[in-house]
């Protein structure tokens, strides 16, 4: 993944790292290095398969997954296929087709049940709505998050009720984000990409204000208090297809040029998010730009983080970075930079920002990495791309049957995980919430650019492997991660 965002299926030039081609059609596309490590083992739910005998990419562009009580695992592909694995037959099947706009990034980007889901079956689904149109700014579009109710092995597709929609530019790539969580207060997380092309600014921040570059300005977007682009927003969704605003959000409904529905704002990519369910606070991985070292007259390196929010706020992007570190005014008429932003009062004074200029001061990132070995964070160092993602927190449940459940060692634990790097880290995490200790889960197994990750209600964790290559991968499966060893 190109560290700017989920790659499109279609990108065939991709900077920064290579990886190898998919399986040819004709061999099967067996899983590639251990697939147990110790007392851990995984076991394959779905997985490309063959037709007509011939390999075929059928789990395609696995995007986002999630478990109910009774076992079934829930994900959605890219294309707006959503599908349905069944643990009483161990098979999988296609419950919606929903048409999506595919383009940018963009198309069938997360899946979240209701915190109701057994009683109600409602399915809520964070999609590009297919429809391009032309504002004052050129191509334009809309993810929609919406909600569905699952009939039988079928969404009712006539049972739609439509949530929240973020307009987006469709002029340029990237980043869209697209996560979904709820809380256990059944507050609604929607993370959305800053929309903004971050191929003209040499890896630094897209801050081009030159009038026509609106697509290269992430000023618009991230630290814009009245745009729902760059950020985490929060609501609270009603039966009716509504949603109110929860107390705590960034900006009170009523703050003049800002919008209600911000939790985080400052965010290029919060691409997977998830929610602590006994502390309420947010974690996610934010993919950072390109840049392979600092310039003193732009700013610093690039910097994939780890991110834990435990209130609102402003998390710094397009002006900071890691652990607050400033970008520097650039202009790109003259070429000539001007002063680092003030990470205790930044001002966003962009013609293409329509909010408040004055905005919160900014909050540092939880965990942060460049492309070379961190010393501060030495676990995460495997070379090659960056493309951070945050996972579930685990607590461990003495009182849940099951045989399979993560052991008492991961108590408390928060679990990330990389696209890039293929590795997976248990951040164990103190009574504070601050770490204890970080150390590679299941090093020894092998796991093909982890996309989506998941804590199911049986203790064990649910992954999706979405393959080897970019795109028209043979290996893509979706997981279970199981403990084999006994339990206390």
């Amino acid at each position: 993944m190109n560290k700017s965002a989920f790659a499109c299926a279609g990108l065939t030039v991709v900077a920064g790292f290579f990886v190898n081609q998919a399986p040819a059609a004709d061999r099967p596309p067996l899983p590639s290095g251990p697939q147990t490590d110790g007392l851990y083992r995984k076991v394959i739910l779905d997985s490309d398969r063959q037709i007509n005998g011939q390999w075929a990419d059928t789990v395609k562009d696995p995007m986002e997954l999630a478990v109910a009580a009774d076992g079934r695992v829930f994900y959605a592909q890219r294309d707006g296929i959503i599908k349905m694995w069944k643990p009483e037959t161990k098979t999988t099947v296609v419950i919606a087709r929903i048409p999506v706009f595919e383009g940018l990034e963009e198309g069938m980007l997360g899946l979240t049940l209701d915190p109701n889901f057994a009683q109600n079956g409602w399915i809520y689904l964070n999609h590009s709505l297919p429809e391009t149109t032309k504002d004052a700014r050129g191509k334009a579009g809309i993810i929609r998050v919406s909600r569905y109710t699952l009939a039988g092995d079928s969404l009712d597709l006539n049972s739609e009720k439509k949530i929240l929609d973020t307009a987006v530019q469709r002029e340029e790539c990237c980043h869209v984000g697209g996560s979904l969580a709820f809380d256990s207060q059944g507050d609604l997380y929607v993370s959305v990409g800053d929309n903004t092309n971050p191929f003209a600014s040499d890896g630094y921040a897209p801050i081009d204000e030159r009038p026509g570059r609106s697509p290269w300005d992430a000023q618009k977007s991230a630290a814009n208090p009245n745009d729902l682009r760059g950020k985490i927003n929060r609501i609270h969704p009603q039966p009716n297809g509504t949603y109110t605003i929860p107390e705590g959000n960034l900006y009170p409904p009523g703050t003049p040029g800002t919008r209600p529905e911000i939790y985080v704002m400052g965010c290029r990519n919060p691409f997977r998010i998830s929610i602590d369910k006994k502390t309420g606070y947010l974690y996610w991985g934010e993919v950072g730009p390109d840049a392979g070292g600092p310039n003193p007259s732009r700013g610093p390196a690039g910097f994939d983080e780890v991110n834990q929010a435990r209130q609102a706020g402003f998390f710094g992007w397009p002006y900071f970075i890691a652990d607050n570190k400033a970008y520097v005014k650039y202009d790109f008429v003259t070429r000539v930079s001007g002063t680092p932003f003030n990470p205790f009062h930044p001002v966003n004074h962009s013609p293409n920002n329509t909010g408040a200029k004055d905005l919160p001061p900014a909050q540092p990132a939880f965990i942060y990495y460049t492309y070379g070995p961190s010393t501060k964070f030495p676990a995460v160092n495997a070379g090659g791309g960056r493309t951070a993602m945050a996972g579930p927190v685990c607590y461990f449940d003495p009182n849940l049957k099951s045989e399979h459940k993560l052991p008492k060692e991961f108590d408390h634990t928060l679990f990330i995980y990389e696209w890039s790097r293929n590795w997976i880290i248990a951040v164990h995490l103190d009574a504070g919430d601050h770490i204890a200790k970080m150390e590679r889960f299941c090093d020894h197994m092998t796991f093909k650019r982890p996309m989506d990750m998941e804590l199911g209600p049986d203790g064990c964790l649910y992954l999706i492997e979405f393959g080897t290559a970019w795109g028209n991968n043979l290996d893509s499966q979706i997981v279970r991660i199981e403990y084999i060893g006994p339990q206390s």
